[in-house]
Protein backbone atom coordinates (compact mmCIF):
# COMPACT_ATOMS: atom_id res chain seq x y z
CA UNK A 1 0.00 0.00 0.00
CA UNK A 2 1.46 3.25 -1.21
CA UNK A 3 2.20 5.59 2.04
CA UNK A 4 1.04 8.98 2.53
CA UNK A 5 -0.33 10.90 5.24
CA UNK A 6 -1.18 14.01 6.86
CA UNK A 7 -2.65 15.78 10.42
CA UNK A 8 -3.29 19.11 11.06
CA UNK A 9 -2.52 22.22 13.86
CA UNK A 10 -5.99 21.71 15.15
CA UNK A 11 -5.74 24.70 17.78
CA UNK A 12 -5.21 27.01 14.70
CA UNK A 13 -8.60 26.18 12.97
CA UNK A 14 -11.15 27.69 15.27
CA UNK A 15 -9.79 31.36 14.35
CA UNK A 16 -9.39 30.15 10.61
CA UNK A 17 -12.17 29.70 9.73
CA UNK A 18 -13.97 32.67 11.45
CA UNK A 19 -11.48 34.67 9.27
CA UNK A 20 -12.16 32.79 5.60
CA UNK A 21 -14.82 35.17 4.49
CA UNK A 22 -13.02 38.18 4.89
CA UNK A 23 -10.02 36.93 3.63
CA UNK A 24 -11.80 35.64 0.20
CA UNK A 25 -13.25 39.36 -0.14
CA UNK A 26 -9.46 40.59 0.84
CA UNK A 27 -8.44 37.85 -2.10
CA UNK A 28 -5.36 35.20 -0.99
CA UNK A 29 -2.43 35.37 -2.64
CA UNK A 30 -1.13 31.63 -4.25
CA UNK A 31 -0.76 28.86 -1.92
CA UNK A 32 2.56 28.14 -0.69
CA UNK A 33 3.35 25.03 -0.60
CA UNK A 34 5.86 22.81 1.59
CA UNK A 35 8.72 21.77 -0.27
CA UNK A 36 8.94 17.93 -0.80
CA UNK A 37 11.94 16.53 1.17
CA UNK A 38 15.36 16.33 -0.23
CA UNK A 39 17.53 13.63 -0.67
CA UNK A 40 19.27 14.22 2.57
CA UNK A 41 15.71 12.48 3.94
CA UNK A 42 15.31 9.46 1.98
CA UNK A 43 17.02 6.31 2.28
CA UNK A 44 17.13 2.32 1.38
CA UNK A 45 15.96 1.08 4.84
CA UNK A 46 18.77 -1.94 4.78
CA UNK A 47 21.32 0.66 5.28
CA UNK A 48 19.31 2.27 8.51
CA UNK A 49 21.59 1.13 11.50
CA UNK A 50 19.98 -1.04 14.07
CA UNK A 51 21.65 0.81 16.91
CA UNK A 52 19.01 3.46 17.90
CA UNK A 53 20.46 7.26 17.90
CA UNK A 54 23.06 6.94 15.64
CA UNK A 55 22.69 9.26 12.82
CA UNK A 56 22.33 8.41 9.42
CA UNK A 57 23.27 11.45 8.00
CA UNK A 58 24.07 15.21 9.30
CA UNK A 59 24.25 18.78 7.37
CA UNK A 60 24.54 22.30 8.63
CA UNK A 61 21.02 23.94 8.97
CA UNK A 62 21.21 27.96 8.23
CA UNK A 63 20.28 31.01 9.61
CA UNK A 64 20.66 29.49 13.43
CA UNK A 65 19.55 31.61 16.25
CA UNK A 66 22.78 33.92 17.28
CA UNK A 67 25.31 32.40 19.24
CA UNK A 68 24.03 29.06 18.15
CA UNK A 69 24.66 26.08 15.56
CA UNK A 70 22.12 24.15 14.28
CA UNK A 71 22.46 20.62 12.57
CA UNK A 72 19.51 18.71 10.56
CA UNK A 73 19.78 15.36 11.47
CA UNK A 74 18.94 11.75 10.06
CA UNK A 75 18.77 9.37 13.07
CA UNK A 76 17.99 5.61 13.46
CA UNK A 77 15.13 4.76 15.82
CA UNK A 78 12.80 1.84 16.08
CA UNK A 79 9.44 1.44 14.40
CA UNK A 80 5.96 -0.25 15.69
CA UNK A 81 7.64 -3.62 14.96
CA UNK A 82 11.08 -2.80 16.67
CA UNK A 83 12.27 -2.68 13.24
CA UNK A 84 15.11 -0.14 12.27
CA UNK A 85 14.13 3.20 10.91
CA UNK A 86 15.22 6.50 9.90
CA UNK A 87 13.77 9.70 11.64
CA UNK A 88 14.35 12.84 10.68
CA UNK A 89 15.08 16.43 13.49
CA UNK A 90 17.11 19.54 14.20
CA UNK A 91 19.61 19.81 16.79
CA UNK A 92 20.29 23.39 18.34
CA UNK A 93 23.74 23.62 19.98
CA UNK A 94 24.34 26.70 21.94
CA UNK A 95 27.98 29.10 22.37
CA UNK A 96 29.77 28.66 25.66
CA UNK A 97 31.49 27.07 28.09
CA UNK A 98 31.02 23.04 28.35
CA UNK A 99 29.69 22.24 32.14
CA UNK A 100 31.51 19.14 33.53
CA UNK A 101 29.47 16.28 32.22
CA UNK A 102 28.61 17.62 29.37
CA UNK A 103 25.94 19.98 28.36
CA UNK A 104 21.81 19.24 29.58
CA UNK A 105 19.24 18.30 26.60
CA UNK A 106 15.60 19.59 26.28
CA UNK A 107 14.16 17.80 23.54
CA UNK A 108 11.69 19.76 21.94
CA UNK A 109 8.00 17.30 21.13
CA UNK A 110 6.01 19.80 18.39
CA UNK A 111 2.19 19.78 18.01
CA UNK A 112 0.56 18.70 14.53
CA UNK A 113 2.03 19.75 11.18
CA UNK A 114 0.86 17.34 9.35
CA UNK A 115 1.98 13.28 8.86
CA UNK A 116 3.12 13.79 5.10
CA UNK A 117 6.45 13.31 4.25
CA UNK A 118 7.06 17.05 3.54
CA UNK A 119 5.02 18.50 6.52
CA UNK A 120 7.88 18.41 8.72
CA UNK A 121 9.14 21.28 11.10
CA UNK A 122 12.51 20.72 9.57
CA UNK A 123 11.47 21.80 6.27
CA UNK A 124 9.61 25.08 7.27
CA UNK A 125 11.65 27.94 6.20
CA UNK A 126 10.46 29.19 10.39
CA UNK A 127 11.72 25.82 12.03
CA UNK A 128 13.31 27.91 15.11
CA UNK A 129 10.30 30.17 15.43
CA UNK A 130 8.43 26.71 16.18
CA UNK A 131 10.51 25.18 18.89
CA UNK A 132 8.53 27.35 21.75
CA UNK A 133 10.95 28.33 24.16
CA UNK A 134 14.11 28.06 22.25
CA UNK A 135 16.25 31.46 22.94
CA UNK A 136 15.14 30.62 26.54
CA UNK A 137 16.94 27.11 26.20
CA UNK A 138 19.40 28.03 24.73
CA UNK A 139 20.55 30.99 26.88
CA UNK A 140 20.54 28.76 30.00
CA UNK A 141 23.59 26.54 27.93
CA UNK A 142 20.97 23.77 26.79
CA UNK A 143 21.51 21.42 23.68
CA UNK A 144 17.98 21.42 22.27
CA UNK A 145 17.15 18.64 19.90
CA UNK A 146 13.41 18.63 18.02
CA UNK A 147 12.34 15.39 16.27
CA UNK A 148 10.31 15.46 13.39
CA UNK A 149 8.61 11.86 14.42
CA UNK A 150 8.49 9.31 12.07
CA UNK A 151 7.31 9.10 8.58
CA UNK A 152 7.56 13.57 8.62
CA UNK A 153 10.56 14.54 6.15
CA UNK A 154 11.14 10.80 5.92
CA UNK A 155 8.90 8.54 3.87
CA UNK A 156 5.43 7.75 5.38
CA UNK A 157 2.86 7.14 7.12
CA UNK A 158 3.29 9.46 10.04
CA UNK A 159 1.49 7.67 13.14
CA UNK A 160 -0.46 9.96 14.19
CA UNK A 161 -0.87 10.46 18.21
CA UNK A 162 0.38 7.24 18.35
CA UNK A 163 2.03 7.39 21.31
CA UNK A 164 5.36 4.80 21.80
CA UNK A 165 6.42 5.93 17.79
CA UNK A 166 6.79 9.45 19.16
CA UNK A 167 8.46 8.25 22.27
CA UNK A 168 10.91 6.35 20.66
CA UNK A 169 11.63 9.18 18.41
CA UNK A 170 12.00 12.04 21.16
CA UNK A 171 14.36 9.85 22.97
CA UNK A 172 16.22 9.04 20.49
CA UNK A 173 16.66 12.42 19.17
CA UNK A 174 18.48 12.95 22.62
CA UNK A 175 20.91 10.10 21.69
CA UNK A 176 21.38 11.80 18.43
CA UNK A 177 22.39 14.87 20.22
CA UNK A 178 24.93 13.58 22.09
CA UNK A 179 26.49 12.04 19.31
CA UNK A 180 27.35 15.01 17.65
CA UNK A 181 30.71 16.23 18.49
CA UNK A 182 30.61 19.90 18.48
CA UNK A 183 26.95 19.86 21.18
CA UNK A 184 29.42 18.02 24.30
CA UNK A 185 25.78 16.96 25.20
CA UNK A 186 25.36 14.66 28.42
CA UNK A 187 23.20 12.19 29.63
CA UNK A 188 20.77 14.36 31.71
CA UNK A 189 17.67 16.25 29.50
CA UNK A 190 14.11 17.25 29.81
CA UNK A 191 11.36 16.88 27.43
CA UNK A 192 8.70 19.50 26.75
CA UNK A 193 5.66 19.56 23.69
CA UNK A 194 2.94 20.98 22.84
CA UNK A 195 -0.63 19.06 22.16
CA UNK A 196 0.51 16.22 20.30
CA UNK A 197 3.98 16.70 21.11
CA UNK A 198 2.17 16.98 24.93
CA UNK A 199 1.50 13.23 23.96
CA UNK A 200 5.00 12.78 22.98
CA UNK A 201 6.23 14.05 26.23
CA UNK A 202 4.47 12.24 27.83
CA UNK A 203 5.24 9.09 26.28
CA UNK A 204 8.82 9.76 26.54
CA UNK A 205 8.81 9.63 30.05
CA UNK A 206 6.85 6.70 30.10
CA UNK A 207 9.39 4.94 27.56
CA UNK A 208 12.75 6.14 29.02
CA UNK A 209 13.59 3.82 31.85
CA UNK A 210 12.92 0.73 29.21
CA UNK A 211 13.65 2.24 25.97
CA UNK A 212 16.91 4.55 27.06
CA UNK A 213 18.30 3.55 30.58
CA UNK A 214 21.55 5.03 29.86
CA UNK A 215 19.57 8.82 29.91
CA UNK A 216 18.79 10.62 32.78
CA UNK A 217 15.01 12.13 32.78
CA UNK A 218 15.07 15.18 34.94
CA UNK A 219 10.99 16.28 34.32
CA UNK A 220 8.29 16.17 31.58
CA UNK A 221 6.81 19.19 30.76
CA UNK A 222 3.44 18.95 28.56
CA UNK A 223 0.92 22.18 27.46
CA UNK A 224 -2.56 21.18 26.45
CA UNK A 225 -1.11 17.82 26.34
CA UNK A 226 -3.74 15.16 24.13
CA UNK A 227 -3.85 12.28 27.31
CA UNK A 228 -7.62 10.69 27.02
CA UNK A 229 -8.11 10.08 23.19
CA UNK A 230 -11.08 8.75 23.17
CA UNK A 231 -12.55 12.09 25.17
CA UNK A 232 -10.76 14.48 22.81
CA UNK A 233 -12.63 12.76 19.81
CA UNK A 234 -15.57 12.72 21.54
CA UNK A 235 -15.58 16.57 22.36
CA UNK A 236 -14.30 17.65 19.24
CA UNK A 237 -16.03 15.61 16.38
CA UNK A 238 -19.04 17.85 16.54
CA UNK A 239 -16.48 20.94 15.78
CA UNK A 240 -14.61 22.17 12.36
CA UNK A 241 -11.28 21.08 13.80
CA UNK A 242 -12.47 18.07 15.50
CA UNK A 243 -13.78 16.30 12.48
CA UNK A 244 -10.34 17.23 10.74
CA UNK A 245 -8.55 15.47 13.62
CA UNK A 246 -10.52 12.92 14.00
CA UNK A 247 -10.20 12.02 9.75
CA UNK A 248 -6.40 12.55 10.19
CA UNK A 249 -6.80 9.50 13.22
CA UNK A 250 -8.83 7.23 11.01
CA UNK A 251 -6.45 7.78 7.95
CA UNK A 252 -3.48 7.10 9.53
CA UNK A 253 -4.11 4.12 12.23
CA UNK A 254 -6.00 2.30 8.72
CA UNK A 255 -2.33 2.81 7.45
CA UNK A 256 -0.45 2.09 10.63
CA UNK A 257 -2.48 -0.48 11.79
CA UNK A 258 -4.40 -1.72 9.47
CA UNK A 259 -7.45 -0.72 11.12
CA UNK A 260 -10.47 -1.12 8.92
CA UNK A 261 -12.70 1.62 8.21
CA UNK A 262 -15.50 0.31 6.89
CA UNK A 263 -16.85 -0.17 10.25
CA UNK A 264 -16.59 3.49 11.16
CA UNK A 265 -16.67 5.74 7.66
CA UNK A 266 -19.26 7.03 5.63
CA UNK A 267 -18.05 5.72 1.97
CA UNK A 268 -19.05 8.96 0.81
CA UNK A 269 -16.62 11.06 2.91
CA UNK A 270 -13.32 9.04 2.14
CA UNK A 271 -12.35 10.78 -0.47
CA UNK A 272 -12.73 13.92 1.48
CA UNK A 273 -10.23 12.23 4.01
CA UNK A 274 -7.59 11.81 1.56
CA UNK A 275 -8.08 15.69 0.37
CA UNK A 276 -7.60 16.25 3.92
CA UNK A 277 -4.78 13.87 4.55
CA UNK A 278 -2.92 15.29 1.26
CA UNK A 279 -2.05 19.02 3.06
CA UNK A 280 0.45 20.23 5.44
CA UNK A 281 -1.29 23.10 8.26
CA UNK A 282 1.99 25.15 7.66
CA UNK A 283 0.71 28.87 7.06
CA UNK A 284 -2.39 30.35 6.64
CA UNK A 285 -3.23 29.55 3.61
CA UNK A 286 -2.37 26.16 4.02
CA UNK A 287 -5.28 26.44 7.20
CA UNK A 288 -8.05 27.59 4.22
CA UNK A 289 -7.63 24.07 2.19
CA UNK A 290 -7.97 22.60 5.37
CA UNK A 291 -10.55 24.70 6.15
CA UNK A 292 -12.40 24.63 2.59
CA UNK A 293 -11.86 20.36 2.42
CA UNK A 294 -13.89 20.14 5.91
CA UNK A 295 -16.83 21.98 4.36
CA UNK A 296 -17.65 19.38 2.86
CA UNK A 297 -17.72 16.34 5.48
CA UNK A 298 -21.48 16.33 7.22
CA UNK A 299 -22.21 15.78 10.79
CA UNK A 300 -22.51 11.99 10.09
CA UNK A 301 -19.72 10.98 8.23
CA UNK A 302 -18.87 8.66 11.10
CA UNK A 303 -21.09 5.17 11.68
CA UNK A 304 -21.73 4.89 15.10
CA UNK A 305 -19.30 5.94 18.43
CA UNK A 306 -16.04 5.30 17.25
CA UNK A 307 -14.35 5.31 20.86
CA UNK A 308 -16.87 1.79 21.48
CA UNK A 309 -16.09 0.04 17.69
CA UNK A 310 -13.03 -2.22 17.77
CA UNK A 311 -10.25 -2.04 17.33
CA UNK A 312 -10.29 1.33 17.44
CA UNK A 313 -11.52 1.74 20.69
CA UNK A 314 -8.93 -0.40 21.85
CA UNK A 315 -6.20 1.87 19.41
CA UNK A 316 -7.17 4.65 21.49
CA UNK A 317 -6.86 3.22 24.88
CA UNK A 318 -3.53 2.22 24.19
CA UNK A 319 -2.36 5.30 22.95
CA UNK A 320 -3.91 7.63 26.05
CA UNK A 321 -1.44 8.75 28.07
CA UNK A 322 -0.94 6.99 32.11
CA UNK A 323 -0.69 3.74 31.78
CA UNK A 324 2.41 3.72 32.64
CA UNK A 325 4.70 5.33 35.31
CA UNK A 326 5.59 8.89 34.14
CA UNK A 327 9.15 8.58 34.87
CA UNK A 328 9.98 11.83 36.20
CA UNK A 329 8.00 14.99 37.64
CA UNK A 330 5.48 16.54 35.43
CA UNK A 331 4.73 20.18 34.96
CA UNK A 332 1.43 20.28 33.04
CA UNK A 333 0.00 24.12 31.62
CA UNK A 334 -3.69 24.15 30.32
CA UNK A 335 -5.65 27.20 28.99
CA UNK A 336 -8.67 27.57 29.70
CA UNK A 337 -10.28 28.92 27.23
CA UNK A 338 -9.22 25.66 25.14
CA UNK A 339 -11.65 24.35 23.09
CA UNK A 340 -9.56 21.51 21.31
CA UNK A 341 -8.37 19.68 24.73
CA UNK A 342 -10.67 20.61 27.08
CA UNK A 343 -9.69 21.53 30.55
CA UNK A 344 -11.14 19.37 32.35
CA UNK A 345 -9.38 16.41 30.89
CA UNK A 346 -6.45 18.03 31.75
CA UNK A 347 -7.01 18.47 35.05
CA UNK A 348 -8.33 15.61 35.85
CA UNK A 349 -5.02 13.52 34.18
CA UNK A 350 -3.37 15.55 36.65
CA UNK A 351 -5.69 14.22 39.42
CA UNK A 352 -4.48 10.75 38.10
CA UNK A 353 -0.33 11.64 38.14
CA UNK A 354 -1.16 12.70 41.69
CA UNK A 355 -2.79 9.64 42.96
CA UNK A 356 0.44 7.53 41.88
CA UNK A 357 2.33 9.53 43.83
CA UNK A 358 3.78 11.53 40.65
CA UNK A 359 5.16 15.35 41.87
CA UNK A 360 2.83 18.05 39.53
CA UNK A 361 3.16 21.42 39.07
CA UNK A 362 0.23 22.76 36.97
CA UNK A 363 0.21 26.03 35.39
CA UNK A 364 -3.73 27.47 35.06
CA UNK A 365 -3.40 30.17 32.04
CA UNK A 366 -6.93 31.89 32.22
CA UNK A 367 -8.30 32.65 28.75
CA UNK A 368 -5.82 31.06 26.51
CA UNK A 369 -7.03 28.58 24.06
CA UNK A 370 -5.37 26.02 22.37
CA UNK A 371 -2.60 27.22 20.16
CA UNK A 372 -1.35 29.53 22.80
CA UNK A 373 -1.14 27.36 25.61
CA UNK A 374 2.67 26.39 24.94
CA UNK A 375 3.95 30.06 24.34
CA UNK A 376 2.34 31.47 27.27
CA UNK A 377 3.84 28.83 29.60
CA UNK A 378 7.03 28.31 27.94
CA UNK A 379 9.04 30.80 30.21
CA UNK A 380 7.54 28.77 33.41
CA UNK A 381 8.00 25.54 31.94
CA UNK A 382 11.33 26.46 31.00
CA UNK A 383 12.36 27.58 34.47
CA UNK A 384 10.48 24.57 36.28
CA UNK A 385 13.04 22.45 34.05
CA UNK A 386 16.10 24.20 34.67
CA UNK A 387 15.54 23.84 38.54
CA UNK A 388 14.79 19.58 37.44
CA UNK A 389 18.37 19.63 35.44
CA UNK A 390 20.25 21.47 38.55
CA UNK A 391 18.24 18.42 40.77
CA UNK A 392 16.21 20.67 42.87
CA UNK A 393 13.66 18.73 44.72
CA UNK A 394 10.25 19.01 42.38
CA UNK A 395 7.04 21.60 43.97
CA UNK A 396 4.18 19.00 44.32
CA UNK A 397 0.73 20.58 43.90
CA UNK A 398 -1.09 18.20 44.76
CA UNK A 399 -2.96 18.57 47.60
CA UNK A 400 -3.21 22.60 46.50
CA UNK A 401 -4.78 22.08 43.13
CA UNK A 402 -7.75 23.79 42.44
CA UNK A 403 -10.98 23.20 41.53
CA UNK A 404 -11.64 21.43 38.62
CA UNK A 405 -12.58 24.31 35.96
CA UNK A 406 -15.15 25.34 33.36
CA UNK A 407 -14.03 25.94 30.21
CA UNK A 408 -14.39 29.79 29.06
CA UNK A 409 -13.83 31.48 26.14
Amino acid sequence: MPYRGTVSRIGRLAGVFALISVLAVAGCAGLVEPPEPSAFYQIYPARVSGTPGEILRIEPYGNAPTGATAYRVLYSSRGLQDEPIAVSGIVVVPEGVVPEGGRPVIAWAHPTTGVAPRCAPTLATNVFDRIIGLSDMLALGYVVAATDYPGMGTPGPHPYLVGVSEGRAVLDSVRAARRIPQAQAGSTFAVWGHSQGGQASLFTGQLAASYAPELKLAGVAAAAPATDLAQLLRDDISTKGGKVLTSFALWSWNRVYDAPLDPVLDPAARPTVDAIAANCIENLDQDLVIAGEEKKINENFLHGDVTQIEPWKSLLARNSTGQAPAGAPVFLAQGTADTTVRPQVTFRFAQALCRKGTPVEFDWLPGVNHDLAAKDSAQTAVKWMEARIQGLRAPNECRRLPAEPKASG
